[in-house]
């Protein structure tokens, strides 16, 4: 069967996701050595050490790990949505937020409640500002837009991936995509595989994967018929032994050459 459809992950694959979040903090990190003389770097490594810890003794666990939504996210994500678990998370998100500086600021014997909420609100400002695609995103993506079908499943909130997917313009390349908040699964599940394909209209022997995970992108793929291709950015994600990508890229331009070596030539059906 002939590739007509490429899907991409969006996290750290198109998007520049676990840098920016860092950027993010490193910038409102700032404001702790202008007010109290600390290290920014230092004070980062126990403010994620703290939201971490926070994050997974949530009572919404249960949904943060059903749509893969990580600790940094939930320092500067909405919660939107009329979902009873969302509902509760948006609430507590709050708390989740003032608790999470607080506690880093109180790690070094600071008790200032204000600057508290003044490093919350920074962050979160930094943070949406923050819409950065990686310089291969763009090139693949003109090159291949209308000449195969383009497809995104990415992993989190729904609110959340959407403003990522607005923020940085990719929508329009896509011909479908599926968000594992809309839905209330997340990659690996073999049901957003099928979720995607079914709005493509391809089956899985039509398709390529392109992601960053090794678990969720590759292995999840794979898992329903799909091929998978690895993007190696420097740090493996979801390591497993047990799961091995059909090929490896360093860089997205690279596809051109795998789909040409797979012989695929001329237009897919749109």
């Amino acid at each position: 069967m002939t590739i007509n459809t490429i899907i991409f992950d969006l996290d750290d694959t198109l998007l520049v996701e676990v840098a920016s979040a860092e950027a993010a903090f490193l910038t409102t990190c700032e404001l702790v050595r202008t007010k109290y003389g600390l290290d920014p770097a230092t004070f980062h490594r126990t403010l994620r050490q703290e939201a971490k810890a926070l994050w997974y003794a949530s009572p919404e666990r249960a949904i943060i790990e059903r749509i893969s939504v990580s600790h940094w996210e939930g320092l500067w994500a909405r919660f939107e949505g009329d979902e009873p678990a969302i509902t509760r998370l948006r609430d507590w998100a709050v708390t989740y937020r003032q608790s999470s500086w607080e506690r880093a600021l109180a790690a070094y014997d600071i008790q200032d409640t204000p600057f508290a909420s003044q490093l919350s609100l920074e962050f979160r400002r930094q943070r949406e500002q923050r819409h950065v695609l990686f310089d291969d995103t763009l090139p693949i993506l003109n090159a291949l837009h209308g000449k195969f079908k383009l497809g995104l499943i990415t992993n989190g909130l729904s609110c959340l991936q959407h403003e990522k997917i607005a923020g940085s313009g990719l929508a329009p390349f896509f011909d479908a995509m599926v968000v594992a908040g809309d839905i209330g699964i997340a990659k690996p599940d073999p049901r957003v595989f099928r979720a995607l394909l079914k709005q493509l209209d391809v089956t899985p022997d039509q398709a390529v994967m392109v992601g960053n995970s090794v678990t969720g992108d590759i292995g999840g793929a794979q898992g329903v018929g799909m091929k998978a291709i690895l993007i190696h950015r420097g740090e493996i994600h979801g390591a497993d032994d047990s799961i091995t990508p059909d090929w490896m890229i360093t860089e997205l331009t690279q596809l051109l050459e795998i789909l040409n070596d797979l012989r695929r030539v001329g237009p897919a059906p749109r």
